[in-house]
């Protein structure tokens, strides 16, 4: 059984990936905006998979009878001054999701709440790779960005992933 706090969790959870699905979409525009459609394709890429992940957490509550209550977005705050800012930004922002499912995780395992915590173990490994990838679009960065053509190429590289 689910309890009344974890449910909470649960569905705040949902907000905080709707909220990174607008970061990324956001971060998306700075880089369309720029003519680095590459980025903005890998940011775009990285919004809907965010998106999934709340839709994830949303059939796991109705599928357990659980309320799902939807709250508002947050807007995403443009302050980026450079690529480097954007980047690091979105690690960041990753490192945040990644506590948020860990505290969600450990409050689980504090209700004995099995069912949720096997549930979570998916996003754990997701927010491992999801974390990886945003450090190495840093570390790439630091090494190629910083000139015309580094860049180029960096965008043609990110411009290819598609949606999976």
């Amino acid at each position: 059984m689910i309890s009344n706090k974890i449910a909470a969790l649960l569905n705040e959870q949902i907000n905080k990936e709707l909220f990174s699905a607008y970061l990324y979409w956001d971060m998306s525009h700075y880089f369309e905006t720029r003519g680095l459609d590459g980025f903005a394709q890998w940011y775009m890429v990285q919004a809907e998979e965010e998106y999934d992940h709340a839709q994830r957490i949303y059939r796991y509550l109705v599928d357990n009878d659980i309320c799902v209550t939807l709250t508002a977005i947050e807007t995403p705050s443009r302050k980026y001054e450079c690529v480097m800012d954007v980047l690091q930004s979105a690690y960041e922002h990753e490192e945040y999701i990644t506590e948020s499912i860990h505290n969600l995780y450990c409050a689980a395992h504090q209700e004995k709440d099995l069912r949720t915590m096997e549930f979570l173990n998916w996003f754990i490994n997701e927010q491992a790779e999801e974390e990886t990838h945003a450090r190495s679009m840093i570390d790439k960065m630091k090494l190629f960005g910083n000139d015309g053509k580094g860049l180029y190429q960096l965008n043609r590289e990110f411009g290819k992933r598609n949606s999976e």
